[in-house]
């Protein structure tokens, strides 16, 4: 058994902390024998654990505590503390590990509650579990969350080789807004949720750029980001943003002009690395 789990990119400019999109690259756990303890066999960051202090492992037995003990694969091309979901991919592949294995049929609005207690907010673990777009909402222990198709484009992604934790990340933002501040922020955001749901990417694409909520605090942290923002702007991108946290600079592209922008970025030589993603519309799957 496999269980695979796309990588995220969420806040989409003005969408903090509730909007998110499933993107191809992908987390899979391959699930194999029994044995006394728990085992996970990967090649990824030596800090990982491999036993059952690893996250996964804490994940599913939280939910289901008589989990019998398996050697499990680990494989991902989800990037560590980029921006990409990489640690909301690995609580939703624990949650799917105790949804198998202890035949719990658990429905995907069930999942989604589980992983929004354990990750705090939804706007990775979301699309994670439905694919596609998913605008979601967590308020005094309530999860609601709305599924939607993406519009047609493409998401050139540059991943800088550093690191940036989600905490250093929202360590300068500030504790409040303005009444004012507050209804400028959240219109824009209306906007751009509004012009997504139509398809209006131009529209979407203004909106996404002109984020009050957090992009404007954050942007310092990442150097790379005005540069790209201005060759993907000359080029004919829809919007340029910072994939969640960060540091990953995400760019939304007509998918004829994707290569064009794709090939001017590699040509500047910033240090990381450029991929163009399509949108996962599965979200979490097993596969026999």
């Amino acid at each position: 058994m496999k269980i695979i789990v796309p990588a995220t990119s969420a806040n989409i400019g003005p969408g903090f902390d509730s909007v998110g999109v499933a993107v191809s690259k992908y987390l899979t756990i391959e699930v194999l024998e029994e044995r006394e303890a728990w085992l996970i066999e990967h090649d990824l960051n030596p800090r990982i654990p491999k036993d059952k202090r690893n996250l996964l492992i804490k994940v599913a037995l939280q939910i289901a505590p008589d989990l019998k003990p398996h050697r499990l694969k680990m494989t991902s091309d989800i990037p560590l503390a980029r921006g990409l979901g990489s640690s909301s991919s690995v609580i939703v592949a624990g949650i799917e590990l105790a949804n198998q294995l202890a035949q719990l049929n658990l429905t995907k609005e069930e999942k989604l509650r589980i992983a929004t207690k354990s990750e705090g907010h939804p706007d990775n673990v979301a699309p994670a579990i439905f694919g596609g777009l998913v605008v979601s909402s967590y308020v005094r222990g309530r999860v609601s969350a709305v599924e939607a198709d993406f519009p047609q484009a493409s998401f050139i992604a540059f991943i800088p080789r550093y690191e940036l934790k989600t905490r250093d990340s929202r360590g300068v933002l500030p504790f409040k807004f303005s009444y004012k501040e507050a209804v400028a922020a959240s219109s824009i955001a209306n906007v751009a949720i509004a012009a997504l749901l139509k398809g209006d990417m131009e529209t979407a694409g203004r909106a996404i750029e002109s984020d009050l909520f957090h992009e404007r605090f954050r942007q310092k942290l990442v150097r790379e980001f005005p540069a790209i923002k201005k060759i993907a702007r000359k080029n004919g991108a829809y919007a340029t943003y910072l994939s969640g946290a960060g540091p990953t600079v995400m760019v939304l592209a007509p998918t004829n002009k994707a290569q064009a922008i794709q090939s001017r970025l590699e040509k500047a030589h910033f240090k990381g690395e450029i991929f163009e993603l399509s949108v996962d519309r599965q979200g979490v799957r097993v596969e026999e």
